[in-house]
């Protein structure tokens, strides 16, 4: 029975150094409730650092047995590895970075050093509690090397990974020295998640650009694996903080801060002590709002609590500094002997006294410069029982792609954000309740559980397609099968594609002519009175006619425009236009002028650009450029971009080979099919076929909707030479 086996860099439960002994704390974090139940299931078990540094191989010994009780396995780091991968490259390279705080970023090569020793650490640490079919779920930015490190010990594990911070734009991550290393490293996993699909696209684009890898539907094709990409975003314990807010404790607390405000009304803000928190910026807004409205002053309070976080870190020492003189500042200027207008704590609190802040607070600050998902605004939101208050919401923390129900801000602005709290403060109850009903409900339904099963689903359904996909070699067997189904038959189909399958590819396209020996086969396969011979192509019809027009085979020729039946006139598929050529011709002309080595081919309802004869990297860097383009170009048209191998071809959409092909299925009605291709254009044909077909995939491919595959047009020729025997 498979298991799975979580990692993240810290474990769920911290231990801590007394003067008498080391002691177990639980950790509060969403994601250690997420999956408390699931690591505590039978065998499964939670791999992590424990949260400080242990000094002799008897504490170890006795951590990893407490540990062990409790489903979790201890990664031990010396003072140095703490020093240089946790606080190093993880806290000052990755997070500046992924935060789009680039100028607090460092690039030291002892860190990066320090970054793989570590993920090579945890690796080894999983791998010693992973068996062959369990699953592995690798959590965030400390451990982005792991999924390769993993899959190159375990190529046929069940990996995921998700991402817990933002994922910024490739115009950021050009700028780490190792990024490609950080990519492939993500991309040894199965799937991979992000809280929203910005982050997700940023992803796609990233490793477009950086490896020269397309996706298609979040799909990235790696070696002999197809990686899925995808947004899942992360919930809160609901029932949680829900029954928190209700609870005779909170009430309790409650009490005691309204008797000591009177009857001033709460603005709430909480977050972790960062520079990614706009915490300054927040209380220039609070200070602005009491400039421009001072009917506010004596009414209205900001609480704002603070909880410490590496303040030891210049930058983070700097930004309490800065919140230390603001509060006091704003205080001094605006106070009065019965009001304060910020209370300020530089603490955390337990769970009871967080929820009475939620239930006092008629409005909650959470506007982030950039936050990968920031649950204190859903736990705001869960904690409401009466439906009133308000959420003002930074458009760049991932909740607000959900929870839109708030008063969305730049967080930048500061004008904006004062006129959000006043806006706030003077709205309705009745438009309150209605927001914060349907911020609730969402809330209440996405939580972390069920944040938890949808990803491990995913994961397992992506797992179940890979191994669907993965095509079985032609061996002797499945071909004495092909062959006597064959004999059997009395009216047989077959499907050829042309380049990359009968022939191999030439650099130059027009000189991929068949040769004698080709031209030879095909016809005593035509000459059968009970086969029909299809040439399937991308290639013009022109072509097609000039090499092989004097054989008795049919055509589809254009990936479908064009149709032939042995001995007819070519037929258009379906009536066509082609005038958006003088639009996109010039897109690709310029990419012709700025890439030596590719050309355009043109066909009558379609334009070709190739790339074959470009330097490799420079080719895979400017097909990728020009997809993006053409992509934005024809979106809301009736038009598509095919990739093929070493082309982008710009078509009408809604017509390819399978399309065609169904065409002369149902004209025919063969008793036995043989289908033959190379790329993703004749996936199209392999789906359209019914699955008693003999569907094959010429060339290595990670994955495909053929049964078979070979391994080149030398093994193809082969097989049908075989029919003839």
């Amino acid at each position: 029975m498979s298991r799975t086996i979580i990692v993240s860099n810290r474990l769920p439960t911290k231990v801590l150094r007394t003067e008498e002994s080391l002691t177990f704390q639980p950790s509060e974090g969403g994601l250690a409730t997420g999956l408390g139940s699931i690591y505590r299931a039978d065998g499964n078990v939670w791999v992590g650092w424990p949260g400080l540094f242990v000094q002799d191989a008897e504490e170890e010994q006795y951590v990893t047995e407490q540990l062990a009780a409790d489903s979790m396995a201890p990664v031990f780091l010396t003072e140095a590895e703490i020093r240089d991968f946790y606080e190093g490259f993880s806290n000052s390279t990755l997070w500046p970075t992924f935060h789009y705080f680039t100028q607090f970023a460092t690039y030291e090569q002892a860190h990066w050093d320090a970054y793989v020793a570590v993920n090579e650490k945890f690796c080894a640490a999983v791998l010693a509690q992973t068996g062959p079919d369990d699953i592995i779920w690798v959590h965030d930015y400390q451990l982005l090397l792991l999924p390769e490190l993993l899959r190159r010990a375990r190529p046929e594990a069940t990996i995921g990974f998700f991402l817990h911070i933002p994922f910024p734009s490739y115009e950021l991550i050009r700028v780490l020295p190792w990024r490609s290393e950080l990519i492939r490293g993500m991309l040894g996993a199965d799937l991979i998640g992000f809280h929203t699909f910005g982050y997700m696209r940023h992803f796609l684009d990233t490793v477009s650009q950086v490896l020269g890898l397309s996706a298609i539907n979040g799909q990235i094709e790696v070696e002999q694996r197809a990686v899925r990409v995808d947004a899942f975003p992360m919930g809160i314990d609901y029932e949680r903080y829900a029954q928190a807010a209700a609870s005779e404790v909170a009430k309790e607390h409650e009490a005691v801060y309204r008797e000591a405000l009177h009857d001033v009304r709460v603005i709430l803000s909480i977050d972790r002590l960062d520079y990614t928190k706009g915490i300054a910026q927040r209380l220039r807004a609070f200070e602005l709002l009491l400039q421009r409205y001072p009917e506010w002053r004596e009414q209205v309070s900001l609480i704002m609590l603070v909880v410490p976080s590496r303040d030891q870190v210049a930058q983070y020492a700097d930004l309490k500094v800065e919140i230390d003189e603001l509060v006091g500042r704003i205080n001094a200027h605006f106070r009065t002997i019965a009001w304060n207008p910020i209370h300020y704590f530089y603490r955390s609190l337990p769970l009871e006294e967080l929820a009475s802040l939620y239930r006092l607070a008629e409005v909650a600050l959470v506007t982030p410069m950039r936050d990968g998902m920031n649950l204190v605004a859903k736990e705001f939101v869960a904690s409401k029982a009466d439906q009133r208050g308000v959420l003002i919401l930074s458009e760049r923390a991932g909740a607000a792609r959900e929870l839109s129900d708030a008063l969305i801000i730049n967080p930048t602005d500061i004008n904006q954000l004062a006129e959000a709290m006043h806006e706030a403060l003077v709205m309705p109850e009745e438009e309150q309740i209605q927001r914060m009903t349907v911020m609730r409900a969402l809330v209440k339904r996405y939580n972390v559980f069920s944040w938890t099963r949808l990803f491990l689903n995913q994961l397992a359904y992506t797992k179940m397609k890979q191994q669907t996909l993965a095509t079985e070699t032609l061996t002797p067997a499945p071909t004495n099968q092909l062959l006597d189904a064959y004999h059997a038959a009395s009216q047989r189909l077959l499907l050829l594609d042309y380049d990359g399958t009968l022939v191999d590819f030439h650099p130059n396209p027009q000189r991929a002519q068949p040769d004698q020996e080709l031209r030879l086969l095909l016809r005593a396969l035509a000459d059968n009175p009970r086969n029909r011979v299809v040439i399937i192509s991308g290639r013009d019809r022109g072509t097609l006619e000039k090499w092989l027009g004097d054989l008795p085979v049919d055509f589809i020729a254009e990936h479908g425009v064009w149709l032939r039946a042995a001995g007819d006139e070519w037929s258009l598929f379906q009536p066509l236009r082609n005038d958006w050529k003088r639009e996109l011709r010039p897109v690709l002309e310029l990419y012709v002028a700025r890439t030596a080595g590719s050309f355009i081919e043109e066909k009558d309802y379609s334009l070709v650009w190739h790339y074959r004869r470009v330097d490799t990297e420079l080719g895979a860097v400017r097909a990728r450029e020009l997809l993006n383009h053409l992509s934005f170009m024809t979106s809301n048209t009736d038009l598509q971009v095919m990739e093929g191998n070493k082309v982008l071809e710009i078509k009408n959409a809604g017509i390819n080979k399978g399309t065609a092909a169904t065409r002369w299925l149902s004209q025919y009605s063969p008793d036995f099919i043989l289908a033959l291709g190379d790329d993703r254009t004749d996936e199209d044909t392999f789906r359209a076929l019914p699955p008693e077909a003999f569907t094959v995939r010429v060339g290595s491919a990670p994955h495909s909707s053929a049964r078979f595959h070979v391994g080149s047009p030398t093994e193809v020729r082969q097989l049908l030479r075989k029919l003839l025997g």
